[in-house]
């Protein structure tokens, strides 16, 4: 307990005021200012890449995949729009989920099969996050919104991905087509080990199927094991697998030092929008329906005009030298009169704040832009652009 002293002030007069027992440790588990979820989008309002996919991994929700592999593998994930008869969530401000529906489904669910909804966190991350995560009786909560349309029991897994592997998993019985509110504490174990860089130190995997290729009965729940790739959860039921059009949906994810989940964090589009831009950005959109929006970034030709260096300054720092790649046919290049298309991309590297990406790229063969300056100019054509990608 503390005591704390108030400064009032009305007008030209100031009074103080002494106020006892305020315990400030049980305000947010200590965490008055500052950011405490330590998941990047788990509103899921930010959808850079698209607002729906058929691909197995990232393709729609920035920060979240959906894995799946196996027989008849038919997924399509999308950032989901809630509406008031999705009650719960949306009566706590939430106005978008992370929906996945299972296709058509006819050869039963084989070993092999499985499907996740996938979130990585940065070991630094972690490794700051005021968790004495060495401590079993030091905390981080993690609490999420569910609807399943199969009832079951799902799973829920964390492992971690330095020192010697941990993993961790928890079970949840759900009703069908009802939202439901998870809470789960996680203790630290002597045995974890979390670098202080920029690489993967930690997943959450949310399971809906697991083939028997990948579960076993030899892992308890509910505490930390050595992490064994072929038994990670119990064998699971196939039900939701098996059924046509079901669907997994999750929203409000947090995760925070503690042992009680506190209101979710929400925080600015804006806010949300830079921190998961350190991970994934483009330039031009793929989405046809705008037009295209006719960036330009700065270029040279060189090599007699057959290849081009151009750079990019990101919107924010990135994790690390990002890959790059070509949307939807989109990159020109103009000068001297002529233009023409991009070959490859080629040459990718960052100045050391991974602010400025430098990179070249191959000309087209039919056109000589000459050893002078020119500029580079991205989705002149709808639908194209280029993405920088950093992802763990």
């Amino acid at each position: 307990m503390s005591q704390t002293k108030v400064q009032l002030v009305s007008g030209t007069t100031a009074q103080d005021l002494t106020v006892d027992n305020i315990n400030t440790t049980s305000i947010n588990s200590g965490q008055v200012s500052g950011r405490k979820n330590l998941i990047i989008n788990g509103a899921f309002r930010i959808a850079q890449r698209g607002t729906s996919s058929t691909t197995s991994g990232y393709g729609s929700v920035d920060r979240f995949q959906c894995n799946f592999s196996g027989a008849d593998e038919a997924m399509t994930h999308t950032q989901h729009t809630l509406t008031s008869s999705d009650t719960g969530p949306y009566a706590q401000g939430f106005r978008k989920s992370f929906h996945v529906q299972n296709g058509n489904q006819t050869s039963g669910a084989g070993a092999g099969d499985w499907m996740r909804i996938w979130h990585k966190f940065e070991a630094q991350d972690i490794a700051n996050s005021g968790w004495d995560y060495t401590s079993p009786s030091s905390y981080l909560t993690l609490s999420f919104w569910v609807k399943v349309s199969v009832a079951q029991t799902y799973y829920v897994q964390l492992a971690t991905q330095d020192g010697t592997s941990k993993m961790y998993y928890f079970a949840m019985t759900l009703s069908a087509n009802t939202w439901t509110k998870i809470t789960h504490s996680i203790p630290g174990h002597a045995d974890l080990t979390f670098d202080n860089n920029n690489e993967e130190g930690l997943y959450i995997a949310w399971y809906a199927f697991r083939g028997t290729n990948n579960t076993g009965s030899g892992e308890a729940a509910n505490q930390w094991n050595n992490f064994n790739g072929s038994a990670l959860t119990p064998d699971q039921t196939t039900t939701w697998w098996t059924t046509n059009d079901s669907t997994y949906e999750i929203t409000g994810v947090q995760l925070e030092k503690g042992l009680t989940a506190t209101d979710f964090e929400h925080r600015s589009f804006a806010e949300e929008l830079n921190l998961c831009q350190r991970y994934y950005q483009q330039v031009g959109s793929a989405d046809s329906g705008l037009g295209g929006d006719f960036p330009m970034l700065p270029a040279y030709t060189y090599l007699n005009g057959l290849n081009i260096a151009a750079s990019f300054i990101s919107n924010t720092k990135m994790r690390t030298t990002p890959s790059i790649s070509e949307i939807g046919n989109g990159i020109r290049v103009y000068g001297q009169g002529t233009n023409g298309d991009v070959a490859s991309i080629f040459t990718i590297g960052t100045a050391d704040d991974t602010n400025v990406i430098v990179f070249s790229l191959n000309g087209d063969g039919s056109k000589d832009w000459g050893d002078i300056d020119h500029a580079m100019v991205v989705t002149n054509r709808t639908g194209g652009g280029m993405a920088f990608e950093s992802e763990l």
